[in-house]
């Protein structure tokens, strides 16, 4: 069932979703050839108590962590470890807040120190594949004019789509109805509704798109080893535009892009 979020509980996702990118721009601070992805996790789980929020990844179904950080390969659900960061990775930071007992959900990928012009490119473009079907979120459209967005953007570009991990509705509990592919036909799908809030996050191969699940039961790999990318925004769904919710600004001001 799709929840239909009212404009409180839709301030109160606002609130959380804000909190989260704020999250992801004091992780990007710390982001550098030498760190562990364990110290991006302290970091991450201080400042969202800090801010009187609780660690929305934090023991869901068993999660051991705050943050997921999916190195190269790692597509999602990667769990911070002793890995150090070195020159060239790429690492995707996906973070998770409760506060006023909404949930935040949004994740970014990073470059780490100077990466190679193909990664670079792979990230680039799967930011705009998401910014793409954050166009497509609005009352009257469907859930498949988002995913044929992203996948053409990203297939165009010569890169390929996980099609088994997808975005989701977003509220009271981290997953709900409906799901959204990253893939799919315009004009099919569930219909978007004023009130609906939904995460899209493309998760976009530089190799092949099939990706194996490892040892440990929640990191997503690529089959092939190749890097992948993958961004995600919280949308609630308004006429005429979408509003989106959480953002990159926080974290592009202190990588210095904007």
């Amino acid at each position: 069932m799709i929840i239909i979020k009212t404009t409180e509980e839709i301030e109160k996702l606002r609130n959380s979703n804000q909190l989260v990118s704020k999250t992801l721009a004091e992780v990007a601070k710390y982001i550098k050839p030498g760190v562990t992805t364990e110290k991006l996790d302290r970091v991450a789980e201080e400042y969202i108590r800090d801010n009187k929020a609780i660690p929305g990844f934090l023991g869901y179904n068993g999660y051991p962590k705050t943050l997921c950080t999916s190195v190269n390969s790692q597509v999602v659900h990667g769990i911070p470890s002793a890995y150090i960061l070195k020159e060239g990775d790429v690492v995707s930071v996906d973070c998770g807040v409760i506060l006023q007992d909404f949930y935040g959900d949004t994740a970014y990928s990073f470059e780490v120190g100077e990466v190679d012009d193909s990664v670079r490119r792979l990230l680039r473009i799967t930011k705009e594949a998401l910014y793409l079907g954050v166009e497509k979120a609005i009352e009257g459209n469907r859930i498949g004019d988002i995913g044929s967005s992203v996948q053409y953007h990203s297939e165009k570009a010569g890169f390929s789509v996980v099609r088994e991990m997808v975005g989701h509705g977003l509220g009271r509990h981290l997953h709900e109805e409906p799901e959204v592919p990253n893939y799919g036909t315009k004009g099919s799908g569930a219909k978007l509704k004023k009130g609906m809030v939904i995460c899209i996050e493309p998760m976009i191969n530089l190799g092949k798109r099939q990706i194996v699940q490892e040892a440990d039961g929640w990191t997503i790999r690529t089959s092939d080893k190749m890097p992948s990318a993958h961004f995600e925004l919280a949308v609630a769904i308004d006429s005429g535009k979408p509003d989106v919710l959480s953002t990159f600004s926080y974290i592009e001001e202190v990588l210095n892009l904007k």
